[in-house]
């Protein structure tokens, strides 16, 4: 395989490629927002178990939730802090 086909082989996975931070950020990430486990649940399409258990490592999100869940959480990642209140 040349570089070039190499190169556009990893191009070509990371469109496919659906980024979660790591287990124990996740929560911490959504604590810090001001989000409930229930907020984030209903906002995914389940119940608020399901989303424990993808804080926890017990479950990984799969399909639209796993895109739904990632676009949530990179967004809480890239989102600029709230200016405090004079």
């Amino acid at each position: 395989m040349s570089n070039q086909a190499r190169l556009s082989a990893v191009e070509d996975l990371l469109q496919e490629a659906v980024w979660l931070p790591a287990v124990n950020d996740r929560g911490a990430l959504r604590r810090a927002a001001g989000l409930t486990q229930q907020q984030v649940a209903s906002a995914v399409g389940v119940g608020r178990v399901q989303v424990a258990r993808w804080e926890t490592g017990v479950a990984e999100p799969r399909g639209i939730r796993r895109q739904a869940y990632s676009h949530l959480l990179s967004s809480l990642v890239h989102r600029p802090a709230a200016a405090p209140s004079p």
